[in-house]
């Protein structure tokens, strides 16, 4: 495994994409925390108004990367793209410090949100025509790997903000942030070299259809959506269930929620180096009958340490799908980079869009044992969408099929 692993270092330019990874994913869980308290406390935003400018300014991001990904696969030289995406959300966590109106800060933050969506799907998409052009031929292992490079900023992230905080205010958080992202692009810029696509692959992407067109992306996409829209749930009901429901301590949350993120990226990078052993497609079905049991134990939960060895089910299937999606979909659009993460970025906001808003409305409305009923639901209903999508084949892609 350790060799499989230090051969992934021969891609020409993974010890780049493997720091911006790192430092994009310190970047996005310094602020989470604290943007929800900032604009609610400091900037006097209501829950609801909140609610609306988090909706606005994602789906701002799905509709660029949309666009993006029209003409990303088409022979441009990607690294300008992502110098673009990281430079455009530095100045997205600048302006909150700048601009004190609401609809203001809601068109700035909206349209450099937007312009800064593309940056990881095509750093992804970068590492994906790496590994092609050096021939490697671990390029589950190599996706996977810089997926947990995002999950390892995200254990350290939350203490640096904490630190940040403490020392600087608001005021570090957002200016510590975008120096990371700046720290991206100029890392980006000089040493990555550019990469463009052969003219054969390019006349193969122009003369397709549309991929909402063809059952075997769009059906994998919707599944992801629900997957995605369920982790966004957990994230949200699993502290008020144990608070709550279980009458646990923050002391349970605390253990509950580390444990689950403490085993999601061993269990990553192992389930990355199976790739040559088990098709994604095969994986992704495995994950979908792991949630199915896991919903099913907090269903009947009574007590938190119920919970605690189940979030080894609850590790196993974020692993799958966050470290085994983007390799599920380039599998099926190889030709196609830029496309494919893209299709997986935009099933992962969508989903956690959805989730957030659906989540508490249920749990207030219902009750949280509802909210898990709902997720069992949505669980039996991705496993049944990506049962009926057809496994490719050894050397099959759709690429050839499915454009923009």
């Amino acid at each position: 495994m350790f060799a499989r692993i230090k051969n992934l270092f021969a891609i020409k330019g993974y010890s780049v994409l493997v720091i911006c990874l790192l430092l994009i994913g310190m970047g996005i869980s310094i602020t989470s925390p604290y943007i929800p308290l900032f604009l609610t406390e400091d900037f006097g935003m209501t829950a609801g108004a909140f609610g609306v400018f988090m909706a606005i300014s994602s789906l701002s991001g799905v509709i660029i990367n949309s666009l993006i990904a029209k003409h990303s696969d088409s022979g441009v030289d990607r690294r300008w793209i992502i110098i673009v995406a990281a430079f455009s959300a530095a100045l997205a966590y600048s302006s909150y410090l700048v601009f004190h109106n609401f609809l203001i800060l809601l068109l700035v933050v909206t349209i450099f949100n937007g312009l800064a969506a593309p940056v990881m799907p095509q750093i992804y998409a970068y590492a994906h025509e790496s590994a092609n052009a050096s021939k490697s031929d671990d390029k589950t292992l190599a996706l996977s790997s810089l997926r947990s490079l995002v999950s390892l900023g995200f254990l350290i992230g939350p203490l640096c903000g904490t630190l940040i905080l403490v020392l600087a205010g608001y005021k570090g958080i957002f200016l510590g942030t975008a120096a990371l992202y700046l720290t991206v692009a100029s890392l980006v810029f000089f040493f990555l070299s550019k990469r463009k696509m052969a003219n054969s692959d390019v006349k193969k992407i122009k003369s397709g259809v549309s991929w909402i067109k063809n059952r075997q992306i769009r059906l994998p996409f919707i599944a992801f959506l629900f997957l995605f829209a369920i982790n966004a749930i957990h994230l949200i009901i699993i502290p008020l269930f144990i608070v709550n429901e279980l009458h646990g301590t923050f002391k349970d949350v605390g253990i509950v929620v580390s444990i689950c993120a403490g085993l999601e990226i061993p269990i990553m990078l192992g389930l990355g180096a199976l790739g040559k052993k088990v098709s994604n497609h095969t994986l992704i079905i495995y994950g979908c009958m792991i949630l199915i049991i896991y919903y099913i134990i907090l269903s009947v939960a009574t007590k938190p340490w119920q919970l605690i060895p189940a979030q080894l089910l609850q590790a196993t299937f974020v692993a799958i799908v966050m470290g085994n999606g983007l390799s599920y979909f380039t599998e099926r659009l190889p030709d196609s980079p830029g496309l494919a993460t893209t299709i997986y970025y935009n099933g992962s906001t969508l989903g956690r869009l959805v989730g957030s808003l659906a989540g508490g409305l249920i749990a207030q409305l219902l009750g949280f044992r509802y909210v898990f009923w709902v997720c069992l639901l949505l669980a039996v209903l991705s496993f049944l969408l990506l049962w009926r999508t057809k496994p490719l084949g050894k050397g099959s892609k759709l690429s050839s099929e499915v454009g923009v």
